[in-house]
Order: structure tokens, then sequence, then C-alpha cells
């Protein structure tokens, strides 16, 4: 069976190991604090995004990916589409190259940029349901 386009970006997208995840939350029911976790639990490197700041389980959580101390080389949207609209014009001027769209943060507005721009972009997949099937990091 021939694996589609967006099985070998998956593929692609879950071998890098520093992400972001932008509307990280300090609720634990919420999916960015879930989905932040469960990418931590997973052995990656991972920087939450929240406007407001504060900490997630001891981790600071930056206000914006121009904050971070290091781009990553995954961004995870956690947000609502209007605001997935605005992050990925911030990923395009950082030079960034990967976007994961959480269901329910995509727009065809978004999506669209994203192809324009050169930004490989996945969506309609939740990376923490997937997550279950990837390969863990070495020593983990």
């Amino acid at each position: 069976m021939e694996q589609t386009e967006m099985e070998r970006l998956i593929a692609d997208l879950i071998g890098r190991r520093v992400w972001a995840v932008v509307g990280a939350s300090q609720d634990p029911a919420k999916y960015g604090n879930r989905i932040f976790r469960s990418l931590v639990a997973s052995g990656y490197q991972v920087y939450p995004i929240n406007p407001r700041g504060g900490e997630i389980n001891g981790t600071k959580v930056y206000p914006s990916l121009a904050d971070l101390p290091r781009l990553p080389e995954v961004v995870d949207l956690v947000v609502p589409p209007a605001v997935t609209e605005q992050v990925v014009q911030e990923v395009h001027r950082l030079g960034l190259t990967r976007v994961w769209m959480q269901p329910g943060s995509e727009s065809e507005a978004a999506i669209a940029y994203c192809h324009t721009h050169g930004i490989q972009v996945v969506h309609d997949a939740c990376a923490m349901a997937l997550r279950r099937n990837w390969p863990q990091p070495e020593g983990g």
C-alpha cells in the first residue's frame, strides 16, 4: 500500500524533536495542556505558547513564537481558526516551515496560506491521538 502525501508529512514531523504548542493551557482539561503533556511524555522538547504566559508543569510559557529561546521544528496549533490564520503568518515571518493544525484549529484560509508560502501543513489529524503509535526516542 502506497503512503499518501499526508502520511509522509506526518512521518517527517513526528521525527522532529523540537515543537511549540500554540494555545498551550494551564488547565489540565484543555487540549492545549493535554497535547503539551503528551508530547513531553514522549521525549519531545516542547515550548508552550500562550499570550497569558505563566508556567505549565514547571515549564515557562512564552507569549509568542518570536519570544522562544530556540525556534521549533514543528508548530502545533491548538487555537481557534482566526488565531491560526495570524500564527501561520508569524510562522512564515520567522522562516519556520512545518505546521500541525489540530482538529478545530484549521481554516481553508490558513491551509491555503501555508501552501502559498511553502509551509508544510498537517491538518485533520490529532497529534495526541496519533502519538500513541510514534516511535519513542532513544533511551525512552
